[in-house]
């Protein structure tokens, strides 16, 4: 392909140099650079990109797209594409160099602060049963069913790497695309190059306050996918969230889900319990039978937004119902720890002040004898959340364990010296964990995440629920700059199998 191809859709300020020139690649990373290729010198963030013109030109590159000029860089051998925003750019050139891989199939983006992960799997495990062949990128993975996966660099991947993989699973047979849109993604124009045939909006609370200024911003970033990128398709929203009804009243085609039956699709005859959820959905292709081993309301949601897309798409009531009974475990999110104590221990993503305080306010309503939870905050991130965690932390749960999270380059101490301020504003006692008891009330701190996990195991006997929040899926941690093995499921599951064994040679744990 010649660079004028690209140029052509770049909408460029100027170009300097030839652009009649071969391309044999598109990268943003310097150290990426091959004889051929355009380098996108994208501004800001951790780095800056038009730092490394130089070290691209002298490894060939046949172009640069940055958004400044500079004179001593145009030369016969790599011509310069000056544009006003590098991103939208070089997302238009992505989509361009791949084929346009979004074109023909449904495109569906689920954005929000929670759930997004959840409805991702749950549209996909109903397109799989309609027959369809989806991919999905997200949080967990980027994926086309159990043949191709990648490892997900970011909860939307940057343009380049999205158009290459999804060119590349379309090769594979893909015929739908299911995607988790996060508010970065939006705002950095990473997803400029798709046409949206439905996308959906799951709620907006607290998160990403340290790239945000505030909530409105965060919002309106949330609302490009609505506004600038949806076109003809249609917007499917949650109305039981205020921003959600903010975003109908501005979109007055807009399909809704919600608990009142005024909403495009709502429930009805619904239980919600231990051992899952149960009822029906009435939507505008009629009632859908339910019966998921989901738990919690704020899954009731998440189930609602999944049917109201696979009722748009004229998938059958009775396939959706079928993929609903069999859908799998989504990782991390409430993914139960099997163990032979009968305990409920349950791991989840949950790391905003909303989704902890929805977990466990769900969890309360489950037959129990005590609900105990692990709870910790990440570094390098919102630190505004951390006493709000704390706060949904301790008013939910009997006893709450704070620990570390991912503290990434902050000292966990430090973190914890946060939380712990927040859970004494709520009205909570720090107590010693030598002198807990499984009947405590309260809250202890323990830094080190496995001992907190071993710690909370301990107090738990036959009929407790155990919460383990705000790593999920990762089977990491982050500390410093350094990532070790560390999987929740994995530590809480022998952690309970050491407990259980414990407690039947009589040998007291939690002590």
């Amino acid at each position: 392909m010649q660079l004028r191809e690209l140029t052509g859709v770049m909408n460029p300020v100027a170009v300097h140099g030839s652009d009649l020139v071969e391309v044999s690649a598109l990268v943003c990373d310097s150290r990426q650079v091959t004889p051929g290729s355009v380098f996108f010198a994208i501004p800001g963030g951790k780095t800056d990109g038009r730092s490394y013109i130089n070290q691209a030109r002298a490894a060939g590159a046949a172009a640069v797209v940055s958004s400044s000029f500079a004179g001593e860089f145009a030369d016969a051998d790599c011509c310069f594409v000056e544009v006003d925003n590098v991103r939208l750019a070089m997302a238009k050139a992505a989509a361009h160099y791949y084929g346009y891989p979004g074109t023909g199939i449904p495109v569906i983006g689920v954005t929000g602060t929670n759930g997004k992960t959840t409805i991702t799997y749950l549209i996909e495990a109903i397109l799989n049963k309609a027959g369809y062949t989806p991919a999905v990128f997200g949080t967990v993975t980027y994926r086309l069913g159990n043949s191709r996966c990648h490892e997900a660099t970011h909860t939307t991947p940057e343009s380049l790497e999205l158009m290459r993989i999804l060119a590349e699973f379309r090769r594979d047979g893909a015929d739908a695309l299911i995607m988790e849109v996060s508010s970065h993604a939006l705002e950095q124009h990473r997803v400029d190059g798709l046409a949206y045939s439905l996308a959906v909006f799951t709620n907006l609370t607290q998160d990403h306050l340290d790239y945000h200024a505030g909530l409105e911003e965060y919002f309106v970033c949330k609302s490009r996918l609505f506004t600038d990128l949806l076109g003809s398709g249609t917007a499917v929203i949650n109305a039981d969230d205020s921003y959600g009804r903010r975003l109908l009243s501005s979109l007055p085609k807009a399909l809704s889900f919600g608990q009142d039956s005024t909403c495009t699709l709502y429930p009805q005859r619904i239980s919600v319990g231990r051992d899952g959820i149960h009822g029906a959905f009435t939507g505008l292709h009629g009632d859908v039978a339910i019966d998921s081993a989901m738990i919690g309301d704020f899954n009731l949601s998440n189930l609602l937004a999944a049917v109201a897309v696979a009722q748009q798409l004229n998938v059958s009531n009775e396939d959706i119902a079928a993929a609903i009974r069999s859908a799998p475990q989504v990782p991390g999110r409430l993914e139960r720890v099997e163990n032979t104590g009968g305990v409920l221990a349950l791991v989840d993503y949950a790391h905003t002040p909303d989704a902890l305080e929805q977990v466990l306010k769900t969890l309360t309503n489950l037959d129990q004898r005590h609900l105990y939870s692990v709870v910790g905050c990440g570094g390098d991130r919102d630190p505004g959340k951390r006493p709000l965690m704390a706060a949904a932390a301790v008013k939910y749960s009997d006893l709450a364990i704070f620990t570390s999270d991912n503290p990434r380059t902050e000292d966990p101490l430090a973190i914890l010296a946060q939380i712990r301020a927040g859970a004494v504003a709520a009205g909570s006692c720090e107590l010693d964990p030598d002198a807990v008891t499984p009947d405590a009330r309260g809250f202890v701190v323990i830094p080190d995440r496995r001992s907190a996990i071993n710690f909370a195991a301990g107090l738990c006997g036959s009929g407790d629920l155990l919460l383990v929040a705000g790593k999920g899926h990762e089977d990491y941690q982050i500390l410093g700059t350094k990532k070790i093995h560390f999987d929740d499921r994995e530590e809480l599951g022998r952690a309970l199998a050491q407990a259980g064994e414990a407690e039947r040679s009589g040998r007291q744990t939690y002590v």
